[in-house]
């Protein structure tokens, strides 16, 4: 428990240190201080604002009082002219000082509304203005009416000097009033302003402080992440060394696979191959020992060396079709005619355990394949599901139209996206685990028994349908069965109705035409200068293509070149270019046991060739001879 727990303690551990962080509690300190400053800079700002809001209250207040001083003095001075005068131009400024003393009395009051003190006074100046200019206000009418002994009776009691002087007294009043409250308002405003200054001062001072010691702390952090970038550029250096490494050791692991793969395939070869020419080095061993004696056994072992010839000819076919390399034909195909044309010999291959089907779509869009081996595709999966049912089951081949769309590309790296004829076998067999599938398409591996199987059948299926630019898929389950799809290119067009000749009884001959034969090797070139001359033909032959071209010379009437395509000095199909300089109509027959450029291109056959694969017999070569002749194929 003790030891689990430990890393969360570190992890606190650094999360407090992280918090507690130096650099990062000296910057929040200054800005606090900054906001402290600013907000105490606002308060000075708003102090001196507010001061000179009273100062100029003040002085509105006092300039108030002295116009209403101003105001009774103008009206007392104007009813004393009409008193001397008796001239009624003097009562303008009087009528007009009391009217304006109402309006300035008003604008007094608002004033000082603030202080209650200076509102009482306001009030009682108002109430003493008032008076007075009622009092001068009889004088005037007393006046008018003639009544002068009223007006001196009036003026020596007194009573309107004593008016006066109350309220020059008030207003004298009211003023000092002002004075001392503008004197306190100021003192708390100067008060206010030192202490703020007093504020900034400390707060610059801290933030000087605080600065200088974040300045400490960005060197410390400066020297750190220096610290910190040499250590990643050292952990970078050794990442990459490690990265090369690792590059370098799976390197050699992958060559190490190359080199079990290669070896699994060699050993796979050597294996089948040694066993076949056992048998045609042992079976022509037997016939030449039984040539004189029994004609009849000697036959039987030329028989079974042919058969094991036959069959190093299809191991080495199987081998190319799974590198990808084998020559194809494709051309466009219904593949439901095919199936079809196919089932009674699928039927025969598969036994009478076995209950066999087709599904076969309608409107099945035409494929682009070579027909031949798509027939060998199909033998060798029907084979492979027959083996999967040894109790017997169910076979069943299934043709539709099928679209592969970018969502499946996508999971499917080799896949294009497009449309396809799907031909499906389906089998209700053993099935296969998931690790067999993965290796179903490995050359020489194979579930069955030893002897009862090459291994290379899945293998040359998959190279076959991946040469033609198709896509194998392969679903299966164990106890239910497997189901191998084979997604087919579509041919845009018509498809290819030429149906293929049935063999015939006797092999085709020739009637005298010349063949030059062009063979660098040897006992290949006498063969196949033999095997013409049997059927009929006139051969002449060379050992390359120099001496050919030397030869069309002395033999302008040939009829047909037949000729290797892998040779020193030139390939054949450089030699027929140059022969058909001169003979521009010359039918030209390829042969060769392996090619990839000269007359193959992308796996595919070029439009205008006729090819025949080695090794071949006397009579694929009788069929081929006399159709490239007959200007067929």
């Amino acid at each position: 428990m003790a030891s689990g727990s430990a890393p969360s303690s570190g992890a606190d551990g650094n999360t407090v240190r992280a918090r507690l962080d130096p650099g990062l509690i000296a910057l929040l300190i200054s800005f606090a201080l900054l906001a402290a400053a600013l907000v105490g800079a606002l308060f000075l700002v708003r102090g001196q604002q507010q001061a000179q809001h009273w100062v100029s209250h003040t002085l509105e207040v006092e300039e108030q009082l002295s116009s209403v001083l101003s105001g009774v003095q103008q009206a007392e001075t104007g009813q004393r002219g009409y008193l001397i005068t008796r001239d009624p131009a003097y009562l303008e400024p009087f009528t007009s000082g009391g009217h304006g003393l109402h309006q300035e009395l008003a604008e007094l009051r608002a004033l000082v509304s603030d202080s209650p003190e200076q509102s009482a006074r306001a009030a009682t100046l108002q109430r003493l203005v008032e008076d007075r200019l009622d009092r001068l206000t009889d004088f005037v009418e007393m006046i008018r009416r003639g009544d002068t002994a009223g007006v001196a009776a009036g003026v020596k009691s007194g009573v309107g000097l004593g008016q006066m002087r109350r309220i020059r007294t008030l207003v004298a009043e009211m003023r000092t009033h002002e004075a001392g409250l503008f004197a306190v308002r100021s003192d708390s405003a100067a008060w206010q302003a030192g202490l703020l200054t007093l504020w900034l001062a400390v707060t610059a001072i801290a933030v000087a402080v605080v600065a200088y010691f974040v300045t400490r702390s960005a060197i410390r952090r400066a020297h750190a992440a220096a610290s910190a970038r040499d250590a990643a550029e050292a952990a970078h250096a050794r990442l990459l060394a490690e990265s090369a490494q690792r590059e370098a050791a799976e390197a050699q692991l992958r060559q190490l696979g190359k080199m079990e793969s290669i070896g699994q395939l060699t050993g796979g070869i050597a294996h089948d191959f040694n066993n076949m020419l056992a048998i045609v080095i042992g079976s022509l061993d037997m016939a030449k020992r039984r040539i004189g004696k029994d004609p009849a056994k000697a036959a039987q072992s030329i028989d079974s060396a042919l058969q094991g010839a036959e069959r190093a000819a299809q191991l080495t076919s199987r081998l190319l079709a799974f590198a990808r390399r084998q020559p194809l034909a494709p051309a466009a195909l219904d593949a439901n005619r095919l199936v079809a044309g196919m089932s009674e010999l699928l039927r025969r291959t598969i036994g009478e355990t076995i209950r066999f089907e087709t599904v076969l779509a309608g409107g099945l869009w035409p494929a682009f394949i070579d027909a031949g081996q798509l027939e060998n595709a199909l033998v060798n999966l029907c084979v492979n599901a027959r083996d999967a049912m040894p109790e017997g089951g169910r076979l069943t081949i299934e043709t539709a139209n099928t679209y592969l769309d970018d969502a499946y590309s996508a999971h499917h790296a080799e896949v294009t996206p497009g449309q396809y004829v799907m031909v499906s076998v389906t089998d209700t067999g053993t099935g296969m685990s998931a690790e067999v599938i993965e290796r179903a398409f490995d050359p020489f591996f194979s579930t069955k028994e030893v002897g009862k199987g090459t291994g290379l059948g899945l293998s040359q299926v998959y190279g076959f349908v991946k040469q033609s630019g198709g896509h194998v898929k392969v679903y299966s389950e164990l106890g239910v069965g497997t189901i191998v799809k084979l997604y087919i290119p579509r041919h845009f067009g018509e498809e290819d109705r030429r149906t293929v000749p049935a063999p015939e009884a006797e092999l085709p001959r020739g009637g005298g035409e010349i063949v030059l034969v062009v063979e660098d090797e040897e006992q290949v070139r006498i063969m196949s200068v033999d095997a013409l001359r049997e059927l009929g033909y006139v051969v002449i032959h060379a050992s390359g293509p120099v001496q050919a071209l030397a030869m069309l010379g002395e033999h302008p009437g040939i009829d047909l070149l037949f000729t290797d395509i892998v040779m020193p000095d030139m390939t054949g199909r450089t030699l027929a270019e140059r022969m058909r300089e001169k003979l521009p109509h010359l039918p030209v027959l390829y042969t060769t046991g392996y090619t990839r450029n000269a007359i193959v291109h992308n796996g595919m056959l070029d439009h205008d060739v006729d090819f025949l694969a080695k090794p071949f017999s006397i009579a694929q070569l009788a069929v081929k001879v006399r159709q490239v002749l007959d200007g067929g194929k």
